[in-house]
């Protein structure tokens, strides 16, 4: 199985043009250890699609299945374009979430920024989370896969370690939850830390992104229909959201490298 190792502002994954091999889970955990394997937050698997340009489908670091990846799918739309499997610009892909629209920018015929139409998030009360040192307060969010935003006076400084996994593993969110730690640090930006439900602490997550811009919107803390700087660990992604909560997300796509899994 060869595979290419891509990333989005350091939210990495190792892509894999074929079927989903039946061991996976085992394949997955053995691949994407920085240790002893390639070093990934996960694998994603690209085939043609029935309903679709083509069809994605991600798995976490430990193997689990994830609905959808904002920073992922942006490098299925370069991985699909530079390989030669399409002429497209514009590209219809299928995800367990739903099927998203990429439109490819592109720069002496390489792609360079993916701009991904996200759908609908869907913002929800805020909650209060039982945790082991008390409770704070989250914001759920959907955007095809399940958020909790956590706003904060300083993101440098958030236990994202530490509350990331009691909330992935909170009775309140029963599939598991992506935390993100949310500070407004200007007109229209604000600085993002996250904890990935079966990854951990990553450097950037596109969908958390857009969940955080949602929520911020919903409380008069950012603009609608104005872009939104979200400002990660691993760089910075573009973030528009609309009236109805239909969400835009702009940012980079690289290739890292190539290889070939050795048994």
């Amino acid at each position: 199985m060869r595979f290419t190792k891509m990333q989005g502002l350091g939210n990495d994954y190792l892509y894999v043009y074929g079927n989903v091999p039946e061991e996976i889970k085992e394949v997955c955990v053995r691949l994407s250890d920085r240790h002893f394997g390639a070093g990934s937050d996960g694998m994603i698997f690209i085939s043609p699609s029935s309903v679709a340009d083509f069809k994605m489908r991600i798995f976490n670091a430990d193997g689990s299945e994830a609905k959808m990846c904002g920073n992922g799918i942006r490098c299925v739309g370069k991985y699909v374009y530079e390989k030669g499997y399409t002429e497209k610009t514009n590209l219809r892909i299928e995800t367990l979430s739903g099927i998203k629209t990429l439109n490819l920018r592109l720069i002496a015929g390489k792609v360079k920024q993916v701009s991904v139409d996200m759908g609908r998030a869907e913002v929800s009360e805020d909650i209060s989370v039982p945790l082991e040192n008390g409770e704070i307060v989250s914001t759920p969010v959907s955007v095809g896969n399940p958020h909790a935003v956590i706003f904060v006076k300083n993101a440098e400084n958030a236990a994202v370690s530490t509350i990331g996994p009691q909330m992935e593993h909170s009775e309140l969110f029963p599939g598991g939850v992506n935390t993100e730690f949310a500070e407004v640090i200007g007109e229209n930006a604000i600085r993002m830390r996250v904890w990935e439900r079966g990854s951990g602490v990553t450097l950037a997550c596109g969908t958390g992104a857009c969940a955080v811009a949602s929520a911020a919107v919903s409380k008069g803390l950012c603009e609608f229909d104005k872009p939104i700087t979200i400002m990660l660990d691993g760089g910075t992604l573009e973030i528009t959201v609309n009236r109805e909560y239909k969400v835009a997300m702009t940012g980079p796509a690289k290739t890292v490298y190539e290889g070939d899994i050795v048994c």
